[in-house]
């Protein structure tokens, strides 16, 4: 860190002067909390709320069939949530984590961190880290069931199960991501080609209670299908989950000790949490629970909805020594934003955008349901992005 103490601000000849010091003395924050404590109570309960219903919507709408969620609210939900994590991942992430460590920030110029760009670096290493562990869990989940990657199924002889002749749509590789639970599959169809599939199946349909249908008599949680699916998918969401979390962290901490910028940021953390939340729990929904995990998908929900509540609640506490702007909380928070940041830039451009729309062998044939989808998506895109203005 630059030294401060032999940097006299009120007598600077920018000649000679280290940038170094000019930098941190002008991007210098101190504790702002001037009061407003019933405010920040009251945005603790607000921000639980709000974003514990905003996750467990999408969740509800696909587990509880009698709550009879229209389908197309369960898919703006889902799309909407998607374009929020992507927005996320680049505008309240990346870009703050470059305000924080970037070149042109008082930690960037100092020692080790004026050496590199840091904040890309970060994220890239986080991006091919995410990457690895994927491609390792779905490469224990194949040989764990003798999966081929393809759209055909090679169960192991040691499952005692026989392999159908031809491809099944609901045990393909595809089907057992998140994306793939669109449609209306009957189990019995092939993918032989478009003559064997029904027409009312061709036009790809939504039922986002599609996981309930069975597979030689047996649901599919309970099949060895929604087993690898499970497997397949849960490692990645914990991931985006704990990278989300940690984003979280820092929002809280900043709005508990926030100054006279909290009128504004408080309405905004509230909504930034709950299109998030939106966003989580699109992703949670299409993940096939097995039977004895069914409360898995609830407890997920509470902690992302607790994280910024809590957050906010130790902010206030230490609302007369937390600095969020000193030295210490810019390394900790631009860290901890550019792993997050290649987290959800991961999950929303792979696993979210690829595999719902261009690797997706069920992904829907209706026109209007798929420009649907994609208005949601660029309108969870716009609306996050433009949050960023403020928070």
């Amino acid at each position: 860190m630059a030294d401060s103490d032999s940097f006299d601000p009120h007598n600077v000849d920018l000649d000679t002067a280290d940038l170094a010091s000019i930098i941190c003395y002008v991007n210098a924050g101190g504790n702002d909390y001037d009061g407003r404590l019933g405010a920040r109570i009251s945005a603790v309960f607000v921000i639980l709320i709000a974003s514990f219903l905003a996750t467990t919507f999408p969740v509800a709408a696909k587990r509880i069939p009698r709550l009879r969620v229209p389908n197309y609210v369960y898919l703006f939900a889902r799309y909407f949530g998607s374009g929020v994590i992507i927005a996320t991942a680049f505008i309240h992430l990346l870009d703050p984590a470059y305000d924080e460590i970037g070149p042109a920030s008082c930690v960037g110029l100092t020692g080790g961190w004026a050496s590199y760009t840091w904040p890309p670096a970060i994220a890239l290493t986080s991006v091919m880290l995410i990457f690895l562990l994927d491609f390792g869990a779905e490469y224990y989940v194949e040989r764990k069931y003798g999966f081929a990657h393809s759209h055909d199924v090679e169960l192991s002889t040691a499952s005692g199960i026989n392999p159908p002749t031809q491809p099944n749509r609901q045990s393909s590789h595809q089907f057992l991501h998140s994306a793939d639970q669109d449609c209306v599959v009957n189990p019995a169809v092939q993918v032989a080609g478009n003559n064997d599939i029904p027409s009312a199946e061709r036009a790809g349909s939504f039922d986002k209670h599609a996981l309930a249908e069975t597979i030689d008599g047996k649901s599919l949680d309970d099949s060895i299908y929604g087993e690898r699916a499970f497997r397949q998918q849960i490692a990645a969401f914990l991931i985006l989950e704990f990278g989300v979390i940690f984003h979280s962290v820092i929002i809280g901490l900043n709005l508990g000790v926030a100054g006279e910028e909290f009128p504004t940021l408080y309405p905004v953390i509230v909504f930034h949490q709950a299109f998030e939340g939106l966003g989580i729990g699109a992703r949670l929904s299409v993940i096939p629970f097995p039977r004895g995990l069914k409360w898995m998908p609830w407890v997920l929900c509470a902690a992302y909805g607790l994280t910024t509540p809590i957050s906010i609640a130790i902010g206030i506490g230490l609302s007369t020594q937390y600095n969020s702007g000193s030295f210490t909380a810019n390394v900790v928070s631009g860290v901890l934003d550019s792993i997050s940041a290649g987290i959800l830039i991961f999950t929303g451009l792979v696993e979210m955008l690829a595999r719902d729309f261009l690797f997706n062998p069920n992904r829907t044939r209706n026109t209007k349901d798929i420009i649907f989808m994609l208005v949601c998506l660029f309108l969870g895109v716009g609306i996050m992005a433009l949050l960023g203005k403020w928070a």
